[in-house]
C-alpha cells in the first residue's frame, strides 16, 4: 500500500519571485518565479537569449531588476550576501591582471579579512588547500592568465570555495574546459552537495544534465517547468524551451 502522505518540501536555498529584467527596454526575463532546494544541485537550461545569466546575475543584485524580490534561505539578499560565491562566466573575466592562481584564491577570504586584512599564515594554508581540493595547487605561482581556459576554472572554483558559502552561484561553469577539467569540477560540486551546500548552474549540455544534476530549471524568458530531473528534464517541457527538434534524444 503506498503512503498517502506527502514528502516534505525541500528546503529552499534561493528563491525568487516575479523577477523581471529589461535591456533598452526589452524583456530579458520576465516574471520569473523559482524556488532552488538546499543541499541540491539545480541547473538553469535554456537556449541561446533565454535570460539564463541574466537571472543569475538579477539575483545577486550584479544587475537591476524592474521588479521582482530574491530571498536567499528566507532572508533579504542584502542579509545573505556573505552565503553566497558567486563564479561568472570565464569570458567575463580580466586574465591579464598581475595575480598569482594563489592570490585569486586568497581573494575569496575578503569577507573574512577585510580588503586590507592581514593574510598570513593559517589563511594562505587554507587558500593552498582550497587549491589542492580542485586539483591546482603545482600552479599556485601560475600568474593566472598563463594558464589554461580549464585551469583557470578551477582556480575560481577554489576562490569560491575559500568564501565557505552556503549557497555557489556558477555562470556555465564547463564552458570552454577540457574533460578532465569537467569531470573534476563536477566531482566538487557534488561533494559540495553531499555536504549540505546547494548548488545552482547555468549549464548548456542538455545530454549531462541527468548525470549531473538533481533538479533543473527551464528558462526561455520566462519559466518553463522546474523540478527533480527525473520528472522535468522531459521532452515535452523541452520542446516548450527549445523547440521541438531539440527535445527527440529525451525520454517522453
Amino acid at each position: 500500500m503506498v503512503d498517502p502522505t506527502p514528502l516534505p518540501a525541500p528546503e529552499t536555498a534561493l528563491s525568487v519571485t516575479g523577477l523581471t529584467v529589461a535591456y533598452t527596454g526589452a524583456p530579458a526575463i520576465e516574471d520569473v518565479t523559482a524556488r532552488f532546494a538546499a543541499a541540491a544541485m539545480t541547473a538553469i537550461i535554456g537556449p541561446n537569449g533565454a535570460g539564463k545569466s541574466t537571472l543569475l546575475k538579477a539575483a545577486l543584485g550584479l544587475i537591476p531588476a524592474v521588479a521582482g524580490e530574491v530571498r536567499v534561505f528566507g532572508q533579504p539578499l542584502a542579509k545573505s550576501l556573505p552565503r553566497i560565491a558567486y563564479v561568472p562566466q570565464r569570458a567575463s573575466v580580466d586574465w591579464d591582471f598581475p595575480a598569482r592562481a594563489l592570490d585569486v584564491v586568497l581573494m575569496g577570504l575578503y569577507r573574512q579579512t577585510g580588503a586590507l586584512g592581514r593574510i598570513g599564515a593559517q589563511e594562505t594554508a587554507f587558500a593552498r588547500a582550497c587549491l589542492a581540493r580542485v586539483g591546482m595547487q603545482a600552479f599556485e605561482t601560475r600568474q593566472i592568465g598563463a594558464l589554461s581556459g580549464g585551469q583557470q576554472q578551477r582556480v575560481f572554483l577554489a576562490r569560491a570555495l575559500a568564501q565557505r558559502a552556503d549557497l555557489y552561484l556558477l555562470d556555465e561553469p564547463f564552458a570552454g574546459v577540457d574533460a578532465a577539467t569537467e569531470s573534476a569540477i563536477i566531482a566538487v560540486l557534488q561533494s559540495l552537495r553531499d555536504e549540505g551546500r546547494s548548488i545552482v548552474a547555468v549549464h548548456h549540455d542538455l545530454a549531462t544534465v541527468p548525470a549531473y544534476f538533481d533538479r533543473v530549471l527551464l528558462l526561455n524568458r520566462r519559466v518553463v517547468a522546474e523540478g527533480p530531473v527525473a520528472t522535468t528534464f522531459r521532452q515535452a517541457q523541452l520542446a516548450q524551451t527549445y523547440g521541438a527538434a531539440l527535445a527527440t534524444a529525451i525520454p517522453a
